[in-house]
């Protein structure tokens, strides 16, 4: 081939355009606008306080939050003609600053071009700051006054590319104070921190601590997880999802979907796939409905589970089997393995699992050595003014520290906290486990579930029982009948012959299992010369041979970890109008004069005719809980509720999921996540779920 002129090539358009890093998708993205809910169409807005939400207020939170604990539930709505005074507070100029705090989340940045939209509009004078790299930003005073081509270069898009994030909280006296500075000297109006439970619960102290100076602060409440759902004290629901979660799940859904269609074509593999999901197991909910997996674990469900086969065997007893309450590791594998066997049975020896990553806190064991470790490391920092893992960074230096402890409890520690039988259980784990439940706490001291391979420590188990089952003859893939008759005919053998020899349900099944105790070739041989088919000095015919060979099971897995590629992705439809909403309901609330609250979007479970833009109290919904060996408050999660219709409804399908019969495996194709498209999901289908069970029961 001719050389080609390399720089004639560069300079071509259509080069150019394929190696542009923007896009067409981008530019279309870009170019999308979101519908706005109703209330946004007026050209003013206004915010009207609600009587009829109440909250049941922890009286740590009344005590710390004096002046935002009484804030009432404040609903947007829409005003064309104003009074001259309203329209002049509406539209006087204003300067408000936004940061993103915590883990990226689909749509984030819809949420600033909600706000700098809302602002620009009543104002042009208005400015907006982003506050670069999290609430480092704040404490450091790093920011970037936001402009027309900065907020459209990023539209639509996900990431929180535009200014950044971080973990750091201002949680000391000392930050709040950094944090003070840097406001009152930009002059902000309000600042709004986007992020989780606990960013919003900075909110809260911030709006505390900057009430006096008339400084408005609003939350934004973001996580892939789904574990910020507000209700009242009545169950009524004012925020149905946090944005990120709808479109975190659809990524990790068309990942999923790719997988089974790898697994039903290849047919030699188990995917097992770990979603994002520390404390709550939404997104393994929302991905079972997406893609109709042969087996979801809920954690939720694991929690109150009782063992009915160990409570009758101890009532037989005379005795009390106290294991028999809570899921045991053990039992879990249990599970799965019944799963693969029966699947096996009718030639399907593969599948796909998906696994919440905080499934191992819902096992009674893991949580009560979570629990216990969480205590132990506290008290050490706490104790010797020293980091637990800095000062002990070797594993067999971490496990004398815990064996010393059964000797000798240290003072601040509560005896028998680490006991003799709590160190043998421990040193039992494979050491890989042992690293992961000692490794380094995350800012607020939870246990850092994604660092452990969740699926690796139930593989472990499993694996070994299904060996247990092999041996014993009880895991087999089934054999199709007309497939065996096939290839016995070809040898020139008669089926109907060595069939009742070799098979426990001839002539019962379409797929037809070895008998169980036909393990071997050598056990194989004895059952033909006891059936008459063959004498001992012979030799198995190769038909016969071949069939026994397919009948032994390979388990082969695969395993996948679905967290931070669903963080970066470009959002779904849902979450772009869910987000830019947002963004505008931020504005209204901060030019209506609200603090402490956080911006939510009533009705998303119905869809967007029915959304209704409101700001919901945050200190209201504050909780004390545990956090590095202390109390503390912070907005309370919101865990599966397993009388729910989305949870009723993947547990009245796990058997057709599970597709355990000789019919075709049931799973879904998602779809990749689509703008353009009137076939687009118009919310996550628990929300849709829920909201037609609402209505049943209405």
């Amino acid at each position: 081939m001719k050389p080609v002129d390399i720089g004639n090539l560069l300079e071509h358009p259509e080069v150019q355009r394929a190696t542009s890093p923007i896009s067409e998708s981008v530019k279309g993205r870009r170019a999308f606008k979101p519908p706005v809910c109703r209330v946004f169409e007026s050209k003013f807005t206004k915010v009207v306080p609600v009587e009829k939400f109440h909250f049941d207020i922890d009286p740590e939170a009344q005590r710390q939050l004096p002046d935002i604990i009484n804030n009432k539930v404040q609903v947007v709505v829409g005003v064309d003609q104003p009074s001259d005074a309203e329209a002049k507070a509406y539209r006087r100029p204003r300067r408000i600053g936004i940061v993103f705090s915590g883990g990226p989340a689909p749509g984030g940045h819809n949420v600033i071009a909600g706000l700098y939209d809302a602002a620009k509009r009543a104002n042009p004078e208005n400015r907006i700051f982003g506050f670069l790299v999290g609430p480092d930003g704040i404490l450091e005073n790093e920011y970037v006054e936001l402009s027309d081509e900065l907020v459209d270069a990023y539209r639509n898009l996900g990431g929180f590319t535009m200014i950044k994030t971080g973990r750091t909280k201002i949680d000391t006296p000392k930050k709040m104070a950094l944090a003070k500075e840097t406001i009152l000297g930009l002059a902000l109006d309000g600042v709004v921190i986007v992020g989780g439970d606990d960013s919003n619960t900075n909110a809260a102290f911030l709006a505390q601590a900057l009430f006096a100076d008339k400084v408005q602060i609003i939350g934004v409440p973001k996580t892939i997880d789904g574990d910020i759902q507000v209700r009242d004290a009545h169950g009524n629901v004012l925020c149905a999802m946090s944005f990120g979660f709808h479109s975190a799940a659809r990524a990790f859904a068309q990942a999923i979907s790719n997988l089974s269609n790898d697994s039903s074509s290849d047919i030699k593999y188990w995917h097992f796939c770990r979603v994002m999901g520390r404390v709550a197991s939404h997104l393994a909910l929302e991905v079972a409905l997406q893609t109709h997996a042969n087996l979801t674990l809920i954690g939720e469900d694991l929690a109150d589970y009782v063992d009915t086969q160990r409570l009758e065997k101890s009532k037989k007893e005379k005795t009390t089997d106290y294991t028999a309450y809570g899921m045991t590791l053990r039992h879990l594998s249990r599970v799965i393995c019944e799963s693969i066997v029966r699947r096996a049975a009718v030639g399907k020896n593969y599948g796909v699992a998906v696994i919440p990553e905080g499934i191992l806190e819902f096992i009674n064991e893991i949580e009560v050595f979570i629990i216990k470790l969480n205590t132990i490391i506290a008290q050490y920092n706490a104790t010797h003014d020293k980091d637990f893992h800095t000062s002990l960074p070797l594993l067999s230096q971490k496990l004398d520290y815990l064996g010393h402890l059964v000797r000798d409890t240290p003072i601040g520690l509560a005896p028998n906290v680490w006991n003799a039988r709590d160190d043998e259980l421990f040193n039992d784990l494979p050491e890989f486990f042992q690293e992961g439940l000692l490794t380094e706490r995350d800012n607020h001291g939870n246990f850092q579930f994604s660092q452990v391979p969740t699926e690796k420590v139930l593989l472990d188990l499993v694996k070994d029982y299904l060996k247990i089952l092999r041996d014993q003859g009880k895991y087999k893939i089934g054999i199709h009948a007309d497939y065996y008759a096939k290839i016995l005919k070809k040898a020139g053998l008669q089926p109907e012959y060595y069939g009742p020899i070799l098979f426990r349900d001839y002539g019962q099944s379409e797929y037809l299992l070895v008998k169980e105790g036909i393990i071997s070739l050598r056990t194989l041989k004895n059952a033909l010369v006891q059936g008459g088919a063959m004498d001992a000095e012979g030799t198995i015919p190769p038909a016969i041979e071949k069939i026994f060979n397919q009948s032994v099971p390979k388990f082969k897995t695969q395993s996948h970890f679905y967290g931070y590629d669903g963080r970066g992705t470009d959002p779904t439809k849902f979450d772009c109008t869910y987000t830019y909403n947002l963004g505008l309901t931020v504005f209204s609330l901060i030019a209506n004069g609200a603090t402490g609250q956080m911006a939510a979007i009533r009705n998303l479970e119905h869809g967007f005719e029915h959304w209704e833009p409101m700001g919901v109290p945050i200190a209201p919904l504050m909780r004390l809980e545990e956090r590095k060996g202390r109390l503390t408050l912070v907005l309370e999660k919101s865990v599966v509720d397993v009388n729910s219709p989305a949870f009723l409804v993947v547990k009245a399908f796990r058997e057709n999921w599970l597709a355990a019969t000789p019919s075709s495996d049931q799973y879904r194709r998602p779809g990749p996540i689509r703008l353009h498209s009137d076939r687009e999901e118009d919310r996550p289908i628990t929300l849709m779920l829920n909201a037609i069970g609402q209505k049943i029961d209405g």
